[in-house]
């Protein structure tokens, strides 16, 4: 079978499997998932609305027709594909939105924005809405999958922006009533869509944050054309001139419908404590149980080591002057060295600690200067299928104290509690909302599948 032959038979294959879902079928571990996922995202979309940038984006959408989709924490209504920019950009400028370990891509904040601004432009149920998040984060997730994210970002493209257009499409494909065919042409049609620079890199710029916010677009602008008839190639994700040709040098085209369903990919996903590169998190997690278990203080230590997965590298870890000196929250967001400094000097690395006070702080300053990043062959071995990590800090008394993160917090195998991420999304929502209402709006959303009018709780978002 030739790879054309497999991507067509890849792209019908996805479109069928996504096109049948049904949320009642659905095992209830899956349908819980789902909404605690949608209970995160909205959470970080709300939170993220008042950054700079997410500002900068609503100014824009501003100039854009009115229409019934919600742009969250800001009171405005626009068109679908333009509150699908907004929500996922201000999501991703925390940070803090979920992410996956074998695609190293950012699901959520790419499907769910699309799929509630076309939910809410067509009136949509709430398990139309659920329906079409599982179908979005199963396409997304397998694409990444197949893309092997290593290659993508040694070529210089996000995962989360080129695999997120397809979800996208697909997840707005079922809620404008698409059948199979429709679905495969959207795929295709996303596929010239894709796209996401890691440029960013360079000098902390927003672009990131606009990535999963234009892969919403495309995708709803997708599944738009393929209702009208529009043409897309089936062979758009592995053909000849397709995504496995044109954004990896190490495809993995088995990996589009390995296991399909067994299970549901909303179950493979991570849901991240802390506000910065999920590359971090597993170092962060080591500072803090050294900090922990050893009463460590800033003043202590001499030098910091970080093993860093040779993935995350062009991340987190160089060109080590600069990831030593970040300019901007975007640049501390992307740090190994800050990450390791603020969880060693504040016991914590959320939403406060990536802040331009903390990355003026001299004392993190004095700490990232003294923190290496080091490669491990034993951390690549089975990566992506783990991300471990390890933390060697050596302390002025001529000690050294080291460990080993196999699994970092909010991964599968260490879940964040359901109580936490109510906690977090109360937290989240706290400028717009006392907390009584917040408590009140968290329930609502976790049991959004009873409710009635999905416009309704949105609305105590808006």
């Amino acid at each position: 079978m030739t790879l054309a032959t497999r991507a067509r038979a890849a792209a019908v294959e996805l479109a069928a499997f996504c096109g049948s879902l049904r949320w009642p079928d659905l095992p209830v571990d899956a349908r819980e998932r789902t909404k605690e996922l949608v209970l995160d995202l909205l959470g970080v979309a709300v939170r993220g609305s008042a950054a700079e940038s997410s500002r900068a984006v609503q100014t824009f959408v501003r100039t854009q027709p009115d229409g019934r989709a919600t742009v969250l924490g800001t009171g405005l209504r626009t068109g679908a594909p333009w509150a699908a920019i907004a929500n996922a950009a201000a999501a991703h400028a925390t940070e803090m939105d979920d992410v996956t370990r074998e695609s190293s891509l950012h699901p959520g904040v790419a499907v769910i924005p699309a799929a509630l601004a076309v939910a809410q432009e067509r009136r949509a149920s709430a398990p139309a809405f659920l329906e079409a998040v599982v179908a979005g984060y199963e396409v997304t997730m397998r694409v990444g999958n197949a893309l092997g994210p290593a290659s993508a970002y040694e070529r210089g493209f996000h995962p989360t922006g080129v695999a997120g257009a397809f979800g996208a499409a697909v997840a707005a494909g079922r809620l404008a009533g698409l059948d199979r065919d429709g679905l495969v042409r959207a795929i295709g049609i996303a596929g010239t869509m894709a796209s996401g620079s890691l440029e960013y890199l360079a000098d902390g710029s927003w672009t990131k944050r606009l990535n999963p916010g234009w892969a919403g677009h495309a995708g709803i602008v997708a599944a738009g054309l393929a209702a009208t008839g529009f043409t897309g190639p089936a062979s758009a994700l592995d053909g000849r001139f397709g995504l496995l040709r044109g954004y990896t040098d190490a495809p993995r085209p088995e990996r589009l419908l390995a296991d399909l369903g067994r299970p549901l990919q909303v179950m493979k996903v991570t849901i991240k404590p802390y506000a910065c590169c999920r590359y971090t998190h597993g170092l962060i997690d080591g500072v803090l149980e050294l900090r922990r278990a050893h009463r460590i203080h800033p003043e202590d230590v001499e030098r910091i080591r970080l093993g860093v997965l040779r993935a995350g590298v062009l991340l987190i870890a160089e060109p080590i002057e600069r990831k030593r000196a970040p300019a901007n929250v975007v640049d501390a967001q992307f740090s190994a060295p800050f990450g390791a400094a603020v969880a060693l000097v504040h016991g914590r690395a959320g939403l406060a600690e990536h802040s331009d006070g903390v990355l003026a702080d001299p004392v993190v300053r004095s700490l990232m200067e003294r923190t290496d990043c080091v490669g491990d062959a034993s951390l690549d071995a089975d990566y992506p299928a783990t991300w471990p990590a390890t933390v060697e800090i050596l302390l002025r008394d001529g000690r050294s104290l080291s460990t080993r993160i196999e699994y970092a917090l909010g991964e599968p195998e260490r879940p964040v509690p359901r109580e936490t991420l109510l906690e977090r999304f109360v937290s989240m929502v706290a400028e717009r909302l006392d907390e009584t209402s917040a408590r009140d709006l968290a329930g609502r959303i976790l049991r959004l599948d009873e409710e009635r009018d999905l416009n309704a709780v949105v609305r105590g978002l808006g």
